[in-house]
């Protein structure tokens, strides 16, 4: 049964899935750069993490077609909900972008891209230095900008919990039970 004021559980189980990933991913490439005595153990997490991401982001797409998130209340000024839809289309293009240009990235670099013991991605960019030496500085600005985004994302659902107190916090909520109306 559908309910206009939240997400569908599918929505809402995607989102904190994600939200895990996404910032486990983030902490994990800060530590692939500043710690050489782990740096493979942590390639070793990010590369199949990262096509998770990507898997789950496209499943996480389809289902918003598929199904219209809650509609933001009608109070909102329009600056925010322009601002609430641009960092949606961001948020979902940086899941896309982030896992699309590592493997770009690794593939320009020659490394095999393996998720899962044997499992080896084919490439989707031919052996090239220069194309790896332009990819890998956009990876880490896509990054910085996805973590910005989230940070702004954290922000405005904050606000809408604990100051509008409006249930756009709450329409995300994994509620694992149907509630009760009267």
């Amino acid at each position: 049964m559908s309910d206009p004021a939240h997400f569908n559980l599918p929505a809402r189980a995607l989102h904190w899935t994600m939200a895990a990933m996404v910032l486990a991913m983030l902490f994990i490439g800060v530590a692939m750069v500043t710690s050489v005595a782990h740096y493979h153990a942590l390639v070793a997490l990010h590369r199949p993490l990262g096509i998770g991401i990507l898997i789950l982001a496209v499943l996480r797409m389809i289902n918003r077609w598929r199904s219209l998130p809650p509609e933001l209340p009608s109070d909102l000024p329009g600056w925010q909900r322009q601002a609430a839809h641009a960092s949606h289309i961001l948020l979902y293009g940086l899941m896309l972008a982030l896992p699309l240009v590592g493997w770009a990235m690794l593939s320009a670099a020659g490394y095999p891209i393996g998720i899962a013991g044997s499992v080896v991605l084919p490439p989707i960019l031919p052996r090239d230095p220069a194309l790896y030496t332009w990819l890998r500085p956009l990876h880490t600005v896509l990054a910085y900008t996805l973590f910005g985004i989230i940070l702004a994302h954290l922000g405005a659902a904050l606000m809408h919990g604990l100051i509008r107190r409006d249930g756009v916090l709450g329409s995300m909520a994994l509620r694992l039970t149907a509630s009760k109306t009267p």
